[in-house]
């Protein structure tokens, strides 16, 4: 009986500590693939889990920050979803790689063209962005979530350290030191894989041809071997026959 009671207890525990959890896991967050390195570009997921039981949701707004400037943004193609860019003219112009950027991105809005993401399920929005800023350690971005039957998430509560999660947070993107030497950039991790492809192409080649070299060698010998095979062969017959 109170093993029996014990598991019960545990049981409800865990379902209660579960529900209390389930809010903080629903909401729309930004995660980098690989690292965002201050000063560089990154490539980073807004994850979008739809927590209606009955709606779809169907639209997405990510503003992006205004303290920390963004001169370049690019979203993934996504099937069913359309993606608008949206910039805006900044007050005081910032220099990028040597070139004075009077733009910034200020918004992004994906818009479903189709079902939109459905019920039990979730949704990953992918951009390249860029350069990131030095004087950071965090950008916030805050976010809408818009549903099929007009009700509104709005995920734009900025959390602050020391205190507990609000109820709607904002996706905050943490941002890493930057190597020595390594800005982070997308394109130089595009030309390190193809350099990688190259050099394993270049192997697998070598590693072709010595197979091929060998196997000829081998098909040399094995056809000499037979004819000399089948010359013993004639010349004990001979002596035999002579005998």
């Amino acid at each position: 009986m109170k093993a029996s009671r014990l598991a019960a207890v545990g049981a409800l525990t865990g379902t209660a500590l579960f529900a209390l959890s389930a809010p903080a896991l629903a909401h729309v967050t930004v995660q980098p693939e690989g690292e965002a390195a201050k000063g560089g570009y990154a490539v980073v997921d807004f994850r979008v889990p739809n927590e209606s039981d009955t709606a779809s949701t169907v639209k997405l707004e990510v503003s992006f920050p205004t303290e920390h400037p963004l001169a370049s943004a690019r979203p993934e193609p996504i099937p069913g979803w359309d993606a608008k860019v949206r910039k805006t003219k900044l007050d005081k112009p910032i220099e990028l790689h040597g070139r004075k950027i009077n733009e910034a991105i200020s918004k992004i809005t994906w818009t479903a063209t189709g079902k939109g993401i459905e019920p039990g399920f979730f949704q990953k929005f992918t951009v390249s962005m860029g350069a990131l800023p030095e004087d950071a350690d965090e950008l916030v971005f805050k976010a809408v979530q818009t549903y099929d039957d007009d009700e509104v998430s709005r995920w734009i509560e900025v959390p602050q350290e020391g205190q507990e999660e609000p109820e709607n947070p904002a996706p905050v993107l943490a941002l890493s030191e930057a190597e020595e030497g390594h800005h982070g950039a997308a394109a130089d991790d595009k030309s390190d894989d193809t350099e990688k492809a190259a050099a394993e192409t270049t192997t697998e080649a070598a590693d072709s041809d010595s197979t091929d070299t060998t196997a000829r060698v081998l098909a040399v010998v094995g056809i000499v071997v037979g004819a000399l095979g089948v010359a013993y062969g004639v010349l004990a017959g001979r002596r035999r026959t002579s005998a």
